[in-house]
């Protein structure tokens, strides 16, 4: 029963591909299974990619994945009963020597060496996902989507968590990083029915005063 619906999804994956589906849904086994790539040539080399190394590039530069249609896909796999808890996240792909890469932006990332300021130049990614289970590192991305250089990482969170609780059959609970605790982004995610828990800086001014320290996570904010 369950190969059988593991072919059913896959199948409906593969019809909203859009064109050159047949090397991109080869070239996404090929991903999944291939624990490092250094590069698309690396890719090409997996037995699930049947096609020569250059049909990766048509693949990506031919496809049109309707993402739309394939988020709600994603989302008839998660189980109807019980509220979903869902994990929203600003990723930062550094690539500073790509000079001919379009759309780099500055994108913060933690600096290797002492001194150095926590920025680099490259390309930032928004992801919302579900996380299943409460233990454990799985999770299905239901978005992950560049952010452009007009957009900014919380007006994007915002449009995601919109889209994605469209399909949702409960009210769904989601987490952000610190980035996300802000009075931006709770004012513009204020009316999408969410639930969100976000977490706080630790240099971050509030209104009224923090409850007692619990001792756990991090500690309350001294004023």
């Amino acid at each position: 029963m369950k190969s059988d619906k593991l072919r059913e999804f896959r199948q409906a994956a593969y019809q909203l591909l859009g064109k050159a589906h047949d090397a991109t849904f080869e070239l996404t086994d090929a991903i999944l299974t291939t624990r490092n790539a250094y590069s698309l040539a690396d890719l090409s080399l997996s037995p699930f990619f049947r096609r020569k190394w250059p049909s990766i590039y048509e693949a990506l530069q031919d496809s049109r994945p309707k993402r739309n249609k394939l988020m709600q896909l994603y989302i008839k796999q998660m189980p109807a009963e019980g509220r979903p808890l869902l994990a929203g996240d600003h990723t930062a792909w550094s690539r500073p020597d790509a000079v001919t890469l379009q759309e780099r932006t500055i994108e913060h990332s933690v600096a290797t060496v002492s001194g150095n300021k926590p920025i680099t130049i490259g390309q930032g990614y928004s992801t919302i996902a579900w996380v299943p289970k409460d233990s454990g590192s799985w999770a299905l991305p239901l978005r992950h989507e560049r952010i452009t250089s007009y957009e900014n990482p919380i007006d994007k969170a915002t449009w995601q968590l919109q889209q994605v609780c469209k399909y949702l059959p409960s009210r769904p609970i989601s987490v952000w990083d610190s980035e996300y605790g802000c009075a931006p982004f709770i004012s513009k995610t204020a009316d999408i029915p969410a639930d969100i828990l976000v977490r706080l800086r630790s240099n971050l001014c509030l209104w009224t005063a923090p409850p007692e320290y619990s001792g756990k996570g991090r500690p309350s904010i001294a004023w």
